[in-house]
């Protein structure tokens, strides 16, 4: 696992930096993975949250800021590695952030949080690889059958998340918390089955690339035995320098154990991992926590009656503020012991 190959185009390490919002991957991080010759990734979730204007036109500071984090992170890069987009399927902007970026050139849209069934609609053919988050063989035989029947397309490739992984989850919050889920290297059996017949039809490979879990070398020497084509990092990249999150932010993942991590149910409508802060003990104990005002965010959020704003507990993190924040991170978060760079990680892996 030397390089990874996808549709033509070349990463020199076969590497993806998992999106990570609110605000902890944007240019710095991203561009500083693509420097050493990965796949940065932004999340464009609410990324504009550091925009003058955020407070009253949401919107439009998150695509401003999306198309200036684009050109920053490219810059950084040195024009090495490739930058991504990370654009959840959940939330309002998913058709607008992923045009804006295509426009403002990024190399690659990952999307998940959902099924991204129109994506091939949103990026024209060869403008940029496009790639699904799946959890399952089912999610990703129904997702190339949709595409190419709408479009004649098939993901470029594909990210396969497991239940170790930070953030939001594929899986049943029951089988999460009963701790019964399969394995991400079990799943990947199924999921390069289900490719199959599609790499056949497209007479081409679709490298799928792990996620969840993925901490050192040994990891990425598994994956590759069990078939992967490259891997996917996130929590790692938390405390580097280069991550865009406050310190913190970056001081409560460096302090959490995995004794204080929780499985809790997002107001995305999904499970997700997350440290156990005041916020959320506030939640067993309220119940719920009014939003004060809506950055209209989530397809699907009812005001009036969600448990608490996301957008709020997201940002609040990544300032840093433990007891307002919702801290996302990945099952390792306890081996997040000490500060070091981008370039120590991805030696050390590579």
């Amino acid at each position: 696992m030397l390089s990874l190959s996808i549709h033509g185009k070349e990463l020199s390490i076969p590497l993806i930096q998992g999106g990570m919002g609110v605000g902890v991957s944007l240019e710095r991080l991203a561009g500083s993975v693509a420097r050493e010759g990965g796949m940065g990734c932004i999340s464009t979730a609410d990324c504009g949250y550091r925009e003058e204007n955020f407070a009253t036109d949401p919107e439009g500071a998150n695509l401003k800021a999306l198309t200036e984090e684009i050109e920053q992170a490219r810059a950084i890069s040195k024009g090495k590695g490739m930058i991504a987009i990370n654009a959840m399927v959940a939330t309002r902007q998913f058709e607008q952030a992923v045009r804006t970026a295509v426009k403002a050139g990024i190399d690659a849209v990952i999307s998940g949080a959902g099924l991204p069934l129109d994506l091939p609609g949103l990026v024209p053919k060869g403008a940029a690889l496009i790639a699904p988050i799946v959890s399952s063989g089912r999610a990703i035989r129904l997702i190339c059958k949709t595409w190419w029947k709408k479009a004649q397309r098939l993901p470029d490739f594909v990210v396969l998340e497991g239940p170790k992984a930070g953030g939001h989850l594929g899986f049943k919050e029951s089988e999460l918390l009963q701790n019964t889920c399969r394995n991400v290297l079990d799943i990947l059996s199924d999921v390069k089955k289900e490719l199959q017949p599609f790499e056949e039809a497209a007479k081409r490979r679709i490298p799928v690339c792990v996620a969840g879990g993925i901490w050192d070398r040994a990891d990425v020497t598994r994956a590759k035995e069990a078939g992967a084509d490259g891997v996917q990092m996130a929590t790692r990249f938390i405390a580097t320098e280069e991550c865009d999150a406050s310190q913190g932010y970056k001081d409560v993942l460096l302090s959490a154990s995995r004794k204080e991590l929780k499985i809790i149910h997002s107001p995305v409508g999904m499970p997700g991992r997350a440290v156990v802060t005041p916020m959320l003990r506030r939640l067993e104990t309220e119940g719920r926590i009014p939003p004060l005002r809506c950055s209209r965010c989530i397809k699907t959020c009812q005001v009036n009656e969600v448990a608490y704003c996301i957008t709020h507990a997201l940002i609040e993190a990544v300032k840093g503020n433990r007891e307002e924040g919702l801290f996302f991170c990945g099952s390792n978060v306890d081996r997040l012991t000490e500060m070091s760079t981008v370039h120590e990680v991805v030696t050390d892996l590579f």
